[in-house]
């Protein structure tokens, strides 16, 4: 069951083409060296935030102290949607529904932690884990690594009481978030509602696993990110910039990509699509998504995501998401049909449209 239409009437990114939503669409960015990995994997490629400017930056320095790079760019992102969608007041009645990472805390705490846990034979013992490994740690450190937090500092932040959600997520949950917000809003839970997702590829352990499971072999660059869409009841007063016509997690463990992209195609009502957004992570799902663009969509332009910005994990669907958004208000689509296929198997399907359907 897909939700009901509902507008879309503001949105915030944060990605290597810097803290604005506007434009996106056209910005051709470089993989660069790794500021963040340049310790643990010198000369990585990456698509890495640019320094923030301390104006721009999320909270206090204290506050920052507690937040893990993910939850430091969400809270930014959720400022910036917040602002860019007239969002004042009514805490109670904004819903927050976010698609997060894997915990990514200080290495350094990590290190403290794992060597005070070790027993004569150089083994973890998980008792000497609770007394000795906990009490190295800096007790900020499980703000860092509890996960739901990348939602939490940014909603404290920003004051939002509202329905929320954080759903892990290596790309398809990042689309039930917004399915979730969605329902949220059309069901009538929240008046309002931000929702998107938030990540970086770039911490070390992260990276580490990506390059041990074959992703960076496979084509994997890394990047780091955070998007959001405020979303509103048709006719709840905003001024819509567009409309979430359908959003869809399409499984893909069971079965190739192409015969999920099949079922996308029957499922898909039969409307014009004036542009087409793929968020592939790696060359294999690069090639599957291109495929069934030339034979399915042979006359949609096509705007390649992670091309531009490298694979944020979490974050990567909602970047592509924005960028539709930006190519909608931009005039040059009506409707943009959005597919992402993150490192978990399933397929995101996401169409936006610049005019209800009637």
């Amino acid at each position: 069951m897909s939700p009901r239409p509902v507008a879309v009437v503001g949105a915030a990114a944060v990605s290597a083409a810097g803290l604005c939503w506007r434009g996106l669409a056209s910005r051709t960015i470089e993989p660069a060296r790794s500021r963040e990995l340049e310790a643990s994997h010198p000369g990585t490629l990456a698509f890495e935030v640019p320094p923030i400017p301390p104006a721009a930056d999320a909270g206090d320095a204290r506050a920052r102290k507690a937040m893990s790079r993910p939850a430091r760019l969400a809270a930014i992102a959720a400022r910036e949607a917040l602002a860019d969608a007239g969002f004042r007041g009514g805490a109670e009645a904004t819903g927050y529904f976010l698609g997060v990472g894997a915990s990514g805390g200080p290495v350094s705490e990590m290190l403290a932690m794992l060597l005070g846990s070790l027993d004569a034979q150089g083994e973890v013992s998980p008792a000497r884990l609770g007394a000795e490994g906990l009490a190295a740690s800096n007790p900020l450190f499980t703000f860092h690594v509890l996960n739901n937090f990348t939602l939490c500092h940014g909603a404290i932040l920003s004051g939002i009481q509202g329905p929320n959600a954080a759903l892990f997520s290596r790309g398809g949950g990042t689309v039930t978030a917004l399915r979730e917000a969605a329902f949220a809003v059309g069901e009538g839970d929240c008046d309002r509602a931000l929702a998107g997702g938030a990540d970086t590829a770039l911490h070390p352990v992260t990276w580490s696993e990506l390059c041990r499971d074959g992703f960076a072999a496979g084509g994997l660059v890394p990047g780091e990110g955070a998007a959001l869409l405020a979303l509103e009841r048709i006719g709840g007063g905003g001024s819509p910039l567009a409309y979430l016509e359908r959003a869809s997690v399409l499984a893909g463990r069971r079965h190739s990509l192409e015969e999920v992209l099949e079922a996308a195609v029957a499922s898909e009502p039969d409307r014009p699509v004036d542009h087409l957004i793929l968020a592939p992570w790696g060359e294999a799902a690069r090639a599957a998504l291109h495929r069934f663009a030339r034979r399915a969509l042979p006359g949609a332009p096509i705007l390649d995501v992670t091309r531009r910005l490298g694979e944020s994990l979490a974050a990567t669907p909602a970047l592509a998401w924005v960028s539709a958004l930006d190519l909608l208000t931009a005039g040059s689509s009506a409707r943009a049909l959005v597919l992402s296929a993150g490192i978990d198997g399933d397929l995101g399907l996401v169409t936006l449209a610049r005019e209800p359907h009637r």
